[in-house]
């Protein structure tokens, strides 16, 4: 993970009314203006389907259900993207001492969620992304 954007400019750029067409009010909250859906509320915070999640604003695969696992958080968690030019970090200080690490899909600069560090989780990265599944559909393997 690094702290650097890789792209300047997203590839799939919309302006809001445009974003506001193709997605729902929640969704819209979510992936544009970076709330967070409720802990525990999500399609994807449980699923153990095999398959490619995809950003659900612009259809980029961003991660695979292999490196998917439960953290108990609320939310899908991985532990790695699908490849790191799929998504991008900025330092995110809108809580007051404590400073997160957003993560947002590369290809149209969507809010996904959040990337924490340092947790102990027993997975091959000392990471978890943690993302509201709001964020992504699921194309389960084989189809």
């Amino acid at each position: 993970m690094t702290s650097t954007n890789h792209h300047d400019t997203p590839r799939v750029q919309m302006t809001p009314e445009q974003w506001r067409q193709r997605l729902t009010d929640q969704e819209f909250k979510v992936l544009r203006e970076a709330a967070t859906e409720a802990p525990f509320t999500g399609e994807y915070t449980s699923t153990t389907t095999e398959g490619v999640y995809r950003c659900r604003a612009c259809g980029a695969e961003l991660f695979r259900s292999t490196e998917k696992f439960e953290s108990h958080c609320g939310w899908p968690s991985f532990f790695s993207p699908l490849a790191e030019d799929r998504v991008r970090y900025i330092t995110d200080s809108s809580l007051p001492g404590m400073p997160r690490t957003e993560v947002r899909c590369a290809a149209c600069d969507s809010h996904l969620g959040h990337v924490f560090s340092g947790e102990g989780y027993d997975t091959p990265t000392d990471l978890r992304y943690c993302i509201n599944s709001v964020c992504l559909t699921l194309e389960p393997t084989g189809r």
